[in-house]
């Protein structure tokens, strides 16, 4: 056991935020190719994920950014946009995932801090 107190709450959205964000910016460069369509399941099942931290934190509002992004990027179901106008939106996808990996906190069960 160890004496060094634990965080109130964990950043469990940082990790996959930041690996979408890195996508998403790789994935600029790969518009209008067949690489593509493996940036759109990769930034949709990571979006689907941070959703899944942003529920569980009970900050619902980061849902407002992340599903349009699921939908959005589902190869399934393709959106059909401009190659600049997805480039563009690559862009803004990945900083709404940098904010969401930052902000979103999920409480800490093992918090040995509370009484």
């Amino acid at each position: 056991m160890t004496t060094y107190p634990t965080a109130a709450s964990r950043r469990t959205a940082l990790v996959p935020g930041v690996l979408a964000a890195i996508v998403l910016a790789a994935g600029a460069a790969l518009v209008g190719t067949d690489g593509f369509t493996w940036i759109r399941y990769v930034t949709s099942i990571l979006a689907l994920i941070v959703s899944v931290f942003a529920w569980q934190s009970r900050q619902w509002w980061w849902l407002l950014g992340l599903l349009p992004i699921a939908v959005a990027w589902n190869p399934v179901i393709v959106v059909p946009l401009d190659g600049v106008v997805w480039q563009a939106v690559q862009f803004v996808a990945a900083l709404v995932f940098i904010a969401a990996g930052l902000l979103i906190k999920v409480p800490n069960p093992e918090d040995r801090n509370r009484r």
